[in-house]
């Protein structure tokens, strides 16, 4: 198992319309840890940690998005591996 952790920033019509929820449930499903969470400038920033495959996964539901999504670019970075978070959580602001 290759423990990976990575950062995404997702820009387009992404905040209102249950994006992050979206993204939580696919995490859970995928057993990632980390956060989902809206940005002032409207994009929503992701922080995941877990399997190299299951971040791969997740990053192609991000870029198709929920159905009223307007996904227009997802930025991926890796980051280094923290092991810090313990579950999946939606942040507010």
């Amino acid at each position: 198992m290759v423990k990976k952790a990575a950062k995404f920033v997702v820009k387009g019509t992404v905040q209102g319309i249950f994006f992050r929820q979206f993204v939580k449930e696919h995490a859970d499903n995928l057993k990632l840890k980390g956060f989902v969470r809206n940005l002032a400038n409207g994009d929503v920033e992701i922080i995941v940690e877990g399997e190299s495959e299951a971040i791969g996964r997740l990053a192609g539901f991000v870029r198709k998005g929920p159905e009223h999504a307007q996904i227009r670019d997802v930025q991926i970075v890796e980051r280094k591996w923290s092991g810090d978070f313990k579950e999946f959580k939606i942040l507010r602001f």
